[in-house]
């Protein structure tokens, strides 16, 4: 599959199948992540990737709210956590007021997701949850950062909806010579 082909059929999935991905699956989602781009090669990301019944109670911690009911059904959680950043990567963001961290770990959280497509699996990148439950829930460290939780598993329904975005026009600015 090309990318291109790759990028719109990746979508957020809110509706798993009992399904459950292998521990290779998973491990591949990891991989993916691993080798993505960051800054001054910082990687500044660890994942906890939680399965069985503890991905029972990892759902029940995005759920405040009436939000992420859906997750009730998913299989898998990986916790994106924000590790510490390699001095370099430090010492630019501070020269050029930009925090790079952020942007590394949405660059690795988005590979998780592209690569879990391309294995036939869905993805839903949740930023609502409760960290401090999640940390208590499975005894993680108390300085732990969960800057993202990704549910991942098979959908229920392979059909895609159409991606409602933006025109091209609306987006870009094109600057030549």
């Amino acid at each position: 599959m090309d990318f291109m082909s790759l990028v719109r059929q990746r979508e957020s999935c809110r509706n798993f199948s009992e399904k459950i991905p292998t521990h290779q699956e998973l491990e591949n989602l990891i991989e993916a992540a691993r080798l993505s781009p960051s800054a001054c090669n910082s990687q500044p990301w660890s994942f906890v990737v939680v399965t069985g019944v503890k991905a029972k109670e990892v759902a029940k911690c995005t759920q405040s709210l009436s939000m992420n009911k859906f997750t009730e059904n998913c299989p898998s959680f990986i916790l994106v956590c924000e590790e510490k950043a390699t001095l370099m990567a430090k010492l630019g963001g501070v020269v050029k007021d930009q925090q790079y961290a952020p942007i590394d770990i949405g660059l690795a959280t988005a590979h998780i997701c592209y690569q879990a497509t391309a294995q036939g699996m869905g993805t839903c990148i949740l930023g609502w949850f409760d960290e401090k439950k999640v940390i208590e829930t499975l005894s993680l460290p108390k300085n732990k950062r969960i800057r993202l939780i990704i549910a991942a598993g098979f959908a229920k329904d392979d059909h895609l909806r159409q991606k409602k975005r933006k025109n091209l026009e609306e987006i870009v600015t094109y600057i030549s010579d």
